[in-house]
């Protein structure tokens, strides 16, 4: 078994505990593997074992990876802030968005979308209001979602965007128990949002390396680990090579 494998099956045995610990349903919780930086071989040796979410933060990253794993059966992940203009880079192209923040992506996206295609999109909330982190402020939730609405820009089902629930990167993510009551914030926001307007929002995708059995006692259901499963994260320009 190689090191890399010990890790993942480390993480995996560590989220069955804590799915227990709080009472779930075995297979509740998806584990989202984040393997910016790292080289498409380990992604697939993991691909290979059985894992098949992994989150990229960069979209030129992972547009390199897609391509060069293309053979292999991948949920992609894209995780981390999106500019409007590399909007035609994500449409379509990614199992799921984290990071829908602002009615201007929206629009971008679902014009880049190819007819009667969906994309999935979770909503990402700033729940410390940190004005260095992208992310919508819970107070400003109710408006983005009667704007989306309103334009038409997300719907149940067939075409368009489909929210099928929130992320959240806390002030103080990684950090076990100090994470947990942004956590707590997330869920009542979906629960609030879900009577508000009547919608489903399933997925909270919360946790991370230092908090996700937190996160997980909390109503997680994608978890984004990295360092747990990769190890320490590599120089940028050194991966990129590894994955050309």
């Amino acid at each position: 078994m190689t090191l890399l494998e010990e890790r993942w099956r480390g993480v995996l045995d560590n989220m069955a505990e804590a799915v227990r610990r709080a009472g779930r349903k075995e297979g509740s919780v998806r584990l989202v593997a984040v393997s910016k930086f790292h080289p498409a071989s380990d992604i697939a040796e993991l691909c290979r074992l059985g894992q098949k979410d992994f989150g990229e933060n960069y979209i030129q990253e992972a547009r390199e990876k897609q391509a060069e794993l293309s053979d292999l059966d991948i949920r992609w992940h894209a995780i981390g802030p999106v500019q409007t203009n590399k909007a035609k880079d994500v449409a379509g192209r990614f199992s799921l968005l984290h990071t829908l923040d602002r009615v201007e992506l929206a629009r971008a996206l679902v014009r880049r979308l190819p007819e009667g295609a969906s994309q999935d999109v979770l909503i990402q909330v700033n729940v410390g209001e940190e004005p260095q982190k992208s992310g919508v402020h819970a107070d400003e939730l109710p408006a983005l979602f009667e704007a989306l609405l309103q334009d038409g820009l997300i719907a149940a089902d067939g075409a368009g965007l489909h929210v099928r629930g929130f992320m959240c990167l806390p002030p103080r993510c990684g950090e076990g128990e100090e994470a947990r009551p942004y956590f707590v914030m997330l869920r009542r926001l979906r629960d609030d949002m879900e009577k508000r307007f009547g919608l489903s929002l399933p997925e909270l995708s919360m946790g991370m390396s230092g908090d996700y059995r937190e996160a997980i006692e909390e109503g997680a259901t994608l978890i984004r680990v990295g360092t747990d499963i990769f190890g320490p994260r590599p120089v940028k320009g050194q991966t990129l090579l590894g994955c050309r």
